[in-house]
């Protein structure tokens, strides 16, 4: 038996098959036009990377530092959720949240941010993506330049948040602190949050 010839991809990414991907891998420009994709798809090294259903702690800790975050936030900043953020040719991931500088987030025709609009990225971790939230995601962060990173574990249903900063002779992330039940930081603006409060979301 001879299998069947595999049919040539059509060479725009409007026509192509969102599944089949190019020779040299996906780039972030293909995300706007690939049609039928699953939201929250992000592009990582290249790859479409699709989530999965999240868990209840994972929406809740969002809800409660998107919440907390809005309000502390000076006015040359906003924070905002389920926006990709384009580091690069092949890499366009999707923070849990983001804070950006207001005049980049007002604007209501962007699909995607730049890394010099981005103060500060927050990754939830969840089952399905230990390694790109830990390793990475913030290896790709700090080498765009982006100068606050912050990782939130699931603690045995408590939220427990991994606080970088960037180190600009090297471009990579430094921790700065382990928070449990509190989060106050001084950068990148002033921060206090009742972690505990996240039941209450």
């Amino acid at each position: 038996m001879t299998a069947a010839p595999m049919p040539e991809m059509p060479p725009t990414p409007e026509k192509r098959p969102w599944f089949v991907p190019p020779a040299e891998g996906f780039t972030a420009e293909d995300l706007d036009h690939i049609p039928e994709l699953p939201r929250h798809t992000e592009l990582i090294d290249g790859s479409l990377v699709f989530v999965s259903p999240q868990a209840n702690f994972h929406t809740m800790v969002i809800s409660l530092l998107e919440s907390v975050l809005r309000g502390l936030a000076p006015g040359h900043l906003r924070v905002r959720r389920e926006m990709t953020v384009t580091l690069g040719k092949r890499q366009r991931p999707e923070p849990d949240l983001v804070v950006v500088r207001a005049e980049e987030a007002l604007d209501t025709t962007k699909t995607s941010f730049q890394p010099s609009d981005v103060v500060l990225a927050v990754e939830v971790v969840s089952p399905d993506s230990e390694v790109r939230d830990r390793e990475r995601k913030p290896q790709l962060y700090a080498a765009a330049g982006i100068a606050h990173f912050w990782r939130v574990e699931n603690a045995e249903g408590r939220p427990t948040i991994y606080v970088y900063e960037l180190d600009p002779a090297n471009n990579a992330y430094s921790l700065t602190g382990i928070h449990h039940d509190l989060l106050k930081l001084t950068v990148p603006f002033d921060i206090d949050i009742d972690l505990t409060q996240m039941d209450r979301i």
